[in-house]
């Protein structure tokens, strides 16, 4: 292989010691994300809320990668690559530690500023991790390399998914949500700090990893790639990235990935709880089983994501992102068609489809970019204010129970269709040019 066609080696220097600290951090966020889906149904039950107030998490969650993309843009603008992973493994430690005093004061509310802190760390981790992944090499092979380094953020997200199954759904207390309501305020207050004690303690050992993470990066030497302190021009910077259909494009089409997701990772516990607790079982155990559900998913979607990597070495990525896409929207349907294990079944396999989409869009959004990818990573960011958008808007039909005698979680995938059929537009104009 020549060294241009490389994906780690590019004029003389080798990558991958960068390549794997930087691909560390994926794991990282994506252990951070996939531990908060099923949290959602854990608030819920915990502080007696509908499902529409369990989503305020996800509100929170992805409100941060919102609210700091910018700031974290200007940041990495004004420093570096390095310094912007600095801050953002800061940051998520700080928010991680917070669910410590959050859980003493019994309140939802305080977990929700945690999760805002410790996702403005995430925004500054994807936001700087990125366009650095994709600087490590040949332009000719970024799209490959992200893809490849965004593989390992699914081994995270099982992670996460694995330790919120194990460590904290199957330890939380087993009465149903019918019987919680039902106790009185004392014997709620017992039940709601003993299941806080157990939800807070993976947050604070991911907390501490996060702190060994980041004092690594900082004794190590890491390359520049052209990455100097410049002054911040702000406004032309974004009316130049702008000014591209494609890059906006993309940012539309990262808004709607994100949201499908979310949406399809966080409410295949309601989904499947549905199923099960129809089949005869317990909610709690019907909930557990939706998770096992959920990491099977995960492995699909991790495994699935090594496999489009290799086929980009031949097939146009906008094409085979329209593909995918087209397919993820006629599984949404079964979904949404069945009300048994079939429409489980669809729903996992909506992940295969899942696995290219976020690292596609967002390397075929950033291509040609060069320095003002710093802050066309952030507009890339800012979409996965999706997550924090749609969901509550799918929780709200979820909450309706049914709708003309059909079940409202069936029929609120119709906003991932949605979401699906956006990205096949997306990917099929990218296809053309």
């Amino acid at each position: 292989m020549t060294e241009k066609k490389s994906i780690l080696h590019s004029n003389g220097v080798n990558y991958i010691l960068p390549f794997i600290l930087i691909t560390s951090c994926f794991a990282l966020w994506g252990f951070a994300n996939d531990i908060t889906n099923p949290m959602v149904k854990a608030f819920s039950k915990i502080f007696r809320m509908s499902v529409t107030d369990g989503t305020l998490v996800q509100v929170a969650f992805y409100g941060g990668y919102f609210a700091m993309a910018f700031p974290a843009a200007m940041f990495i603008r004004r420093f570096s690559y390095k310094a912007g992973v600095m801050m953002g493994l800061g940051l998520y430690a700080v928010g991680a530690f917070l669910f410590y005093p959050a859980m003493l004061t019994g309140a939802y509310y305080p977990f929700l500023i945690a999760y805002f802190i410790l996702t403005c760390g995430l925004s500054f981790l994807e936001t700087s991790c990125n366009p650095y992944i994709l600087s490590m090499g040949s332009e000719d092979t970024a799209t490959q390399r992200l893809n490849l380094a965004q593989s390992f953020n699914p081994v995270g997200s099982l992670l996460g998914m694995w330790v919120a199954m194990t460590f904290i759904q199957a330890r939380l207390n087993p009465l149903e949500s019918d019987a919680r309501a039902s106790l009185s305020d004392a014997e709620f207050e017992a039940v709601r700090d003993a299941d806080l004690s157990i939800l807070i303690t993976p947050y604070l050992i991911i907390g501490a990893v996060v702190l060994l993470m980041l004092a690594l990066i900082w004794m190590m030497k890491m390359p520049k790639n052209g990455d100097k302190s410049h002054d911040v021009h702000f406004l032309a910077s974004i009316r130049r990235i702008f000014s591209l259909v494609r890059y906006r494009e993309g940012v539309v089409a990262q808004f709607f990935y994100v949201g499908a997701q979310i949406m399809c990772w966080t409410f295949i516990i309601q989904y499947g709880t549905r199923i099960f607790m129809a089949e005869g079982m317990d909610e709690k155990a019907a909930e557990v089983l939706s998770q096992k559900f959920n990491i099977i998913a995960m492995i699909i979607f991790c495994c699935s994501r090594f496999v489009c990597t290799f086929l980009l070495r031949f097939i146009n990525a906008g094409k085979l992102l329209a593909t995918l896409a087209t397919a993820a929207a006629l599984l949404t349907i079964g979904v949404m068609a069945f009300q048994d294990r079939t429409g489980m079944y669809c729903l996992v396999a909506v992940s295969a489809c899942m696995s290219l989409m976020f690292p596609t869009i967002y390397g075929i959004a950033l291509n040609g970019l060069g320095d003002d990818a710093k802050f066309g990573a952030a507009g890339l960011i800012m979409a996965i204010l999706g997550g924090s958008v749609l969901p509550p808007l799918q929780a709200r039909i979820i909450d309706c129970g049914t709708i003309f005698g059909y079940p409202a979680v069936n029929l609120s995938f119709v906003l991932p269709l949605i979401c699906f059929i956006v990205i096949v537009i997306y990917g099929s104009r990218r296809a053309r040019n």
